[in-house]
């Protein structure tokens, strides 16, 4: 058997064909092909679930952020209405000094240093700015300050603008103190450029036509005003609506009270120009602005800007008064009015309509400036009539307040307004 297996040839082993060898190397592709194929929709649905996470938890951060920037403003608003309240407590605690003087106190224009009164309850910023103010630190105090917010806040007197509201109230007196007011404003020869080419209507619009316009847009009678407040009766211009009709697409006069500055943009005349120039000069300013729809109606000197000053006077004075008529007069009396408010650091420079009547015939501190810069005294048409459009005394404010929250490089910030 041995021998004969001997005789047999040698045998080899058997070798895998070539089909078999190719089989085997296409499975392995198509497992690579899978496998590289799982990866990618796996790397796609990671990414996707990690955008949809990341933008999940930033929204939430963002509302979280946000929540805690509006508390922070609204905490400001209640803080505000705070310090307002408590101006006659101050006013009562210095009313010694004013014995001397004979007068009472004058109202303190707390509000104006309202963001550094108010930093003692602020963040790390505010606290500096309560330090330089005060020149007492927070960190043994209790309750005071913010964590991880803040708020910016401004207060703005509504009673240092002039009212465009007060014609609503129905009376003759109301329409003739703010025609007497808004023609003083627009009195200056500088604006006549502005009063002698086409609105954005196309119309031709003077100054006594926008007066009237705005005083008519208010007032509850049906008949168009005639803005003249040196005449000595009332005058009629026909209906009021004649001109609103006339427009492309026309509309009725409100005749009822503004609910908003932004409304003032419906009156006739009143367009871009205008409004940045006796409206609202610099919106991210609203201590700068020179109207409102709020107030009492009365302007308070004390507070008001003086380009409003100017006008309570030239809108009270005797016609041809050279303040009123020539800028440079004009320029010299804001330059006074500025000099001796900088002197004063703030505090007030009337302490009665009385005093501001006696300042503008030349006695007082502002009087003596204004003779310094050889103005004459100013000649009012009626002393009396002008005491009872002005006021040393504020009580209608304006409080811009924005909480604001810091995260890294995102910050969150909401305003709020209440009047």
């Amino acid at each position: 058997m041995s021998s004969f297996r001997a005789l047999l040839p040698h045998a080899r082993p058997a070798r895998p064909g070539r089909r078999s060898v190719r089989r085997r190397g296409e499975k392995r592709g198509v497992a690579i092909v899978l496998v590289l194929s799982a990866l990618t929709i796996l790397a796609v649905m990671l990414a996707e679930f990690q955008d949809e996470t990341s933008a999940e938890l930033g929204s939430a951060l963002s509302q979280r952020d946000a929540l805690k920037a509006e508390y922070a403003a609204k905490s400001s608003l209640n803080l505000s209405r705070l310090l307002i309240a408590s101006e006659p407590t101050i006013r009562k605690a210095i009313a010694p000094l004013f014995l001397l003087m004979k007068q009472g106190p004058p109202q303190i224009p707390v509000w104006e240093f309202a963001d550094r009164v108010l930093g003692a309850f602020n963040d790390s910023e505010g606290a500096e700015g309560f330090l330089s103010l005060s020149g007492m630190a927070i960190g043994e105090g209790k309750n005071l300050g913010l964590e991880g917010a803040g708020f910016e806040i401004k207060i703005v007197d509504e009673d240092a603008k002039v009212n465009v509201n007060t014609p609503a109230r129905g009376d003759a007196f109301s329409q003739s103190r703010l025609a007497a007011q808004l023609i003083g404003l627009l009195a200056g020869p500088q604006y006549d450029p502005m009063f002698s080419s086409r609105d954005a209507d196309g119309q031709f619009s003077d100054r006594q036509a926008i007066c009237g316009a705005i005083i008519d847009w208010t007032d509850p009678d049906q008949e168009g005003y005639v803005c003249d407040p040196h005449s000595g009766s009332a005058q009629q211009a026909g209906a009021e609506d004649s001109y609103y009709q006339l427009l492309k697409k026309p509309y009725p006069r409100k005749n009822a009270a503004f609910d908003s500055l932004e409304e003032l943009r419906l009156v006739r005349g009143v367009g871009e120009d205008f409004w940045a120039t006796f409206v609202d000069p610099d919106p991210s300013r609203p201590d700068k602005r020179v109207m409102t729809v709020w107030g009492q109606g009365k302007v308070n000197v004390n507070t008001a800007n003086p380009q409003t000053v100017l006008a309570v006077i030239c809108g009270a004075a005797v016609p041809g008064t050279p303040l009123c008529s020539d800028p440079a007069e004009a320029m010299k009396f804001l330059t006074a009015f500025d000099l001796v408010k900088s002197f004063t650091a703030g505090a007030p420079l009337f302490g009665s309509p009385k005093a501001f009547i006696s300042a503008l015939k030349g006695k007082g501190m502002f009087g003596a400036a204004l003779s310094a810069l050889e103005m004459k005294p100013i000649q009012l048409l009626s002393d009396t009539e002008t005491i009872k459009g002005i006021t040393t005394e504020s009580l209608v404010f304006s409080i811009y307040s924005t909480g604001y929250v810091k995260a890294g490089q995102r910050e969150t910030r909401v305003k709020v307004h209440a009047v």
